[in-house]
């Protein structure tokens, strides 16, 4: 066997992140912080992977989807990686609707990167807000950095804004901010192809939209297939895209009080043009204030992120019994 036939096979990082299912820009990250894969580079200086690298990254992934920190397990042999998520089986088929695991350590790390955050934002320092993220997304994993820190950031921005402790301009700043997060935190697994499909976005007038975003990567999470369509959309919008995408549900979110009489309106139309078939489905902060519309019409009104979940489980089930009717 000559030198070149003994040599493992290498991949750039492209490849990588299609073959692992991590974004680019985490494994640069966990490389960079972390160590947890130690690519060689070529002559032109492009890192390159082996095969040992991407099944590392797959355990590594799957370990911190299931609660694990970053930090604590990116050292742990390809052994160790699989013994550890073997421990973790009973934990992916508890009920539905208990909130994704998070150890202790890590809700005391949730709450130092809130603290981060909020300084940062109070500062109007975007970079530092930017890497605070980055480096919590890392080691806490891409749902419980949405639930046990997002959350509550976005909730503290919205009281200290209607307080007048802080400006449109540093809320608009930390939206800018999260929504360029919402890449990284996409799910990297393929959407099967018979996944359900969902159609996402915020009614007219309603131009907040990071719970849309959230929503939407929580549903991606979920196994749903889902259109982000952006904010502020009339209702006539949003129902040609359900036709389009063959979509079974569409969800809006409703982040602040505006004209009852425009949202109102807009529900009720929307309830009407996606027809008895296609579930409507509203969250957001301010979803209760419209609560009699949303009756009126037998839309599903979201609690919050877990309810979400146990939303989508339920339409699941009810569209896969539909499809084998």
């Amino acid at each position: 066997m000559n030198e070149d036939q003994a040599k493992p096979a290498q991949y750039l990082i492209s490849t990588v992140s299609k073959r692992s299912g991590v974004k680019t820009d985490l494994i640069r990250a966990w490389e960079r912080r972390y160590e947890a894969v130690t690519p060689s580079r070529t002559a032109g200086r492009q890192r390159v992977y082996t095969d040992q690298d991407i099944a590392r990254l797959k355990l590594l992934n799957q370990a911190i989807n299931n609660g694990h920190s970053i930090g604590r397990i990116a050292r742990l042999s390809l052994d160790e990686l699989q013994s550890l998520l073997k421990r973790d089986t009973h934990a992916a088929k508890q009920p539905m609707g208990v909130v994704t695991p998070i150890r202790a350590n890590n809700r005391d790390l949730a709450e130092e990167y809130l603290e981060k955050c909020f300084s940062a934002i109070i500062a109007f320092e975007a970079a530092v807000l930017e890497g605070h993220c980055e480096n919590a997304i890392a080691e806490l994993g891409p749902m419980p950095f949405i639930e046990h820190l997002l959350t509550p950031l976005l909730n503290k921005i919205g009281e200290s804004w209607q307080a007048g402790l802080l400006r449109p301009a540093h809320e608009h700043m930390a939206t800018a901010i999260i929504r360029s997060l919402a890449y990284i935190l996409r799910s990297s697994a393929p959407c099967p192809k018979q996944a359900p499909r969902l159609i996402m976005s915020t009614p007219l007038g309603q131009l907040h939209e990071i719970g849309a975003l959230l929503a939407m990567i929580i549903a991606e999470f979920k196994g749903w297939h889902v259109t982000y369509l952006g904010p502020n959309l009339p209702a006539e919008e949003i129902a040609a895209a359900v036709k389009y995408a063959r979509a079974c549900a569409v969800a809006v979110s409703i982040s602040f009080r505006t004209d009852d009489h425009v949202i109102n309106r807009e529900i009720r139309r929307l309830n009407k043009l996606i027809g008895k078939d296609v579930a409507l489905i509203a969250g957001g902060r301010a979803t209760s204030d419209y609560q009699a519309v949303l009756d009126e019409v037998g839309a599903l009104s979201v609690q919050n992120y877990e309810h979400f979940k146990l939303i989508l489980d339920r339409l699941r089930i009810q569209t896969s019994l539909h499809d084998y009717s």
